[in-house]
């Protein structure tokens, strides 16, 4: 079967004389710090032959979830995880010294609430960090339409309204409304994140709880209204559904970025209002839809559920690579797993914390058959397709917009959000055309944060900033060309810088250290197949009980004691510990 390759990330070059030393020593052997505390290795822990209720292969934020609820009914836990710091796309690394980087994943909000609570996860160190404004989407003074106006938008309803008066008056009008709509399409939707589907027809007495309990809890908000916009957002461009509310370029294409995050997908593509509502889905200290940063990066979101997990007798170990599932005679069941050094740990429940692809094609012995030989086929043919790029820059300034200039030194409330350079839809159409030829995008879209305006733990040298740049429709897959080719990342990557520095001339020169994640970096170093942030396209045919496959959604797989409970799995990726959770209520229901 077809094994990852996990080399070692080569950055992309950086432009300024300070941002080359500081890759250079990286380069010359440096290791890249970690905000994690020290973590204990297998040889230290000497648990060779050792025999554990459950073992979690990654230490993923979904399977430290796993662990953390296994371990709090009271099993004997062990998290194994290859990497040198846990928290697998949810982490913070200091790749450039003194600047710290939520490397991959770059903003919360999707982390289920009553994850947050179970788990009690704020007495472990998460603090969100409000951010408002959440949005702002700047334009060019040369622009003959905008004229330089700006789009700001945030938790004030009466600044959003008076912002988007400025391009319409009738989309400020509506907007109001719009949010409802959203509203109530996501309090249909939330009951279904928080238990695993049920299997129908039902085989036990806890499919039936499940389903009266989603009854239950969906029959007071199942109006026709409501049915009816959901059904709309399920099977509807991205685009049908904005144009139906709203006639201003700059507000329609700010809302549709949502509908491309993480995906393959023009927003005039069935499904790509799906990936918007999946991005409005979350809650921020009780705020529904709205996202925030954590203090200390992404990474404490991983070091909480690690304290939690270890709190209640968890063993999590890192530099742990596991070669192997090892199976019965007949292949019918789990016996334990082995590590890349030939330890060997003796369990009957598996739960993998990582892509279901890297399971299947690289855990699981060759030449399968029957029922798992199926499952694997499926879960291997599943699409993957996704086109991020993720650059992470340290910064001696914030960027100054040419709309919007600040002082020296000093950030506005339009640095605290989200940045976006797209303001007409054939920005994002011509980008994924592009992109679904094999083509990186000529004109990117790009969203922009810069956590360091709001969190003060994340740089250390007063007035430098950290900027994380999420790109969009840079594919896996190209014509021609190669990812692995530095010559060619460098050039993509300066094409981003360009459209920074197009809104804010001068952004190039303040950059002092890059990190540069191409989709074949993000499968290296974090898991990603093919580079997608979501373990697998949020496309329709891959939800719900399609999740990571038809007929395995319920997070089991054709092995007895082999479970899967990463982002691959029902209801999907994000930071939203959802999957976790839900495999550890599964693996606890077949135990009890």
């Amino acid at each position: 079967m077809p094994q990852l390759a996990w080399p070692r990330l080569a950055s992309a070059r950086p432009r300024t004389p300070a941002a080359a030393a500081a890759v250079a020593a990286l380069g010359k052997g440096r290791a890249a710090l970690s905000t994690t505390p020290p973590s204990t290795s297998t040889a230290q822990l000497k648990i060779d032959g050792e025999s554990f209720d459950a073992v979690v292969i990654g230490a993923g934020h979904n399977g430290l979830t796993t662990a953390s609820y296994l371990a709090k009914a009271g099993k004997r836990v062990l998290v194994l995880e290859r990497r040198h710091l846990v928290g697998g796309a949810a982490v913070t690394e200091e790749i450039v010294p003194g600047y710290r980087f939520s490397r991959a994943s770059y903003l919360a909000g999707l982390l289920r609430p009553r994850i947050i609570e179970d788990l009690d996860l704020h007495r472990f160190g998460l603090e969100y960090l409000d951010r408002d404004p959440s949005s702002f989407t700047p334009t060019l003074p040369s622009d003959p339409v905008y004229t330089g106006r700006s789009l700001l938008l945030g938790a004030d309803d009466a600044a959003n309204y008076a912002s988007i008066a400025q391009f319409s008056q009738q989309d400020a009008d509506r907007f109001e409304a719009y949010e409802e709509m959203l509203a109530r399409v996501r309090s249909l939707i939330v009951p279904l994140l928080d238990s695993p589907l049920p299997t129908w027809p039902p085989q036990c007495r806890n499919d039936l709880v499940r389903i009266l309990r989603l009854c239950r809890e969906l029959a007071p908000k199942l109006s026709p209204r409501a049915v009816q916009e959901t059904y709309e957002l399920f099977l509807s461009p991205a685009m049908t559904v904005l144009d139906r509310w709203f006639e201003s370029d700059i507000v329609k294409t700010t809302l549709a970025t949502d509908a491309v995050i993480g995906a393959l997908l023009s927003p005039r593509d069935i499904g790509s209002a799906y990936v918007l509502l999946h991005h409005v889905m979350g809650e921020v200290n009780g705020r529904p839809g709205a996202w925030a940063y954590v203090r200390g990066g992404m990474g404490s979101i991983s070091n909480a559920l690690r304290a939690c997990a270890e709190s209640h007798g968890a063993q999590v170990m890192v530099n742990a690579r596991v070669s192997g599932v090892e199976l019965s005679d007949d292949r019918s069941s789990v016996t334990g797993v082995t590590l890349e050094d030939g330890t060997t740990v003796r369990t009957n429940v598996v739960v993998s914390g990582c892509a279901p692809q890297h399971l299947v094609g690289n855990l699981l012995p060759e030449h399968l058959t029957g029922d798992v030989a199926n499952f694997a086929q499926r879960v291997q043919s599943q699409d993957v397709s996704c086109g991020a790029f993720k650059i992470n820059l340290a910064i001696n300034e914030v960027p100054n917009f040419t709309c919007c200039p600040n002082r020296p030194g000093e950030p506005g409330p339009h640095h605290r959000g989200t940045i976006h350079f797209e303001s007409r839809p054939d920005e994002i159409h011509r980008a994924f055309r592009e992109a679904s030829e094999g083509r990186p995008a000529t004109r990117p879209v790009i969203e922009m944060t810069l956590p360091s305006v709001v969190d003060d733990t994340l740089v250390d040298t007063p007035g430098h900033h950290v900027a994380q740049l999420f790109v969009q429709f840079a594919p896996f897959e190209l014509e021609g060309a190669s990812w692995a080719d530095e010559a060619f990342k460098q050039r993509f990557v300066d094409r981003v810088i360009d459209v920074v520095e197009e809104f804010a001339p001068g952004f190039r020169d303040s950059i002092v250290g890059m990190d540069a994640l191409s989709p074949l970096d993000l499968e290296s170093i974090f898991g990603l197949p093919r580079g997608n942030i979501f373990h697998g396209a949020l496309a329709l045919h891959q939800l719900g009980f399609s999740r990571p496959a038809p007929g395995f959604h319920a997070h089991r797989t054709p092995i007895k004691g082999l479970y899967m409970g990463s982002a691959g799995t029902h209801p999907g990726g994000g930071v939203m510990g959802a999957p976790g959770r839900n495999a550890a209520e599964i693996v606890l229901q077949d135990l009890a």
